[in-house]
């Protein structure tokens, strides 16, 4: 047996997600049929509470998830179009070396495994196209840029509101804190509170937001008084890669 969370996306506000954990029967072993095995003991386990969700990972079962996978979600950067995975791994700064902004263009299986992100000494910050970012809160670059991707990509990004939870089978909170699922809820939660826009555009605004509930506050008056939006109506237009 094993456990590992479905992120909900928390419709109300702060704190944007929430977090089940779920305890199911996991099949061992490195093969993608093992793994998509987990996936569904995942996703029975959590039924009576949680449904359906969906799975974010290249070991997906269904085209959805393996796409929305930051090794396969792709965003544009100054003309530039990069995984959300490479964007990630190639912006890390550490006190010997980096940013490492050639592994942008690499691929996202290369950009994690690159050599120089283990051996350039303290992890200090983050550096992406010239703008720092700080480490703390420490999950808000990677779902930052996972954010920015989701907005350029709506069709992609629609069908998010299609379920009610999200899994990422190979994340393991006690041995890593981002994860894609998480992002995924975040996005549909900051959809529906009226907040993707000027989260995507302002990052000094987007750590205030999730670090502050004041701001939500008053984000969530000015949505009482505009009524309710279609989800369509938070998402940006689709740009070609």
């Amino acid at each position: 047996m094993a456990k590992r969370p479905i992120f909900i996306p928390n419709l109300k506000g702060f704190p944007f997600v929430k977090e089940s954990l779920i305890e199911f029967e996991w099949h061992p072993g490195f093969a993608k049929v093992q793994a998509q095995k987990s996936i569904a003991s995942l996703h029975e386990a959590a039924a009576d509470k949680i449904a359906p969700v969906l799975e974010i990972s290249s070991k997906s079962n269904g085209e959805v998830g393996v796409c929305l996978s930051a090794f396969n979600l792709r965003m544009i950067k100054d003309e530039k179009s990069l995984s959300v995975e490479c964007a990630y791994q190639g912006s890390k700064v550490f006190t010997n070396g980096g940013p490492f902004s050639d592994l942008y263009s690499v691929s996202s299986k290369e950009a994690k495994t690159d050599e120089r992100l283990r051996t350039s000494g303290n992890f200090v910050g983050y550096e992406f196209f010239g703008e720092s970012f700080l480490i703390n809160p420490v999950t808000a670059f990677y779902d930052w840029l996972y954010l920015t991707a989701l907005s350029q990509n709506p069709s992609l990004a629609n069908k998010l509101f299609d379920y009610k939870g999200f899994s990422d089978i190979a994340f393991n909170p006690k041995k890593s804190f981002n994860c894609q699922a998480r992002a995924a809820a975040l996005f549909v939660s900051l959809c529906y509170n009226d907040e993707i826009d000027r989260v995507v555009e302002d990052k000094n605004y987007y750590i205030d937001l999730i670090t502050n509930n004041k701001l939500n506050n008053v984000s969530s008056m000015e949505n009482q008084k505009k009524g309710n939006k279609s989800k369509e109506q938070y998402l940006q237009p689709e740009l070609p890669f």
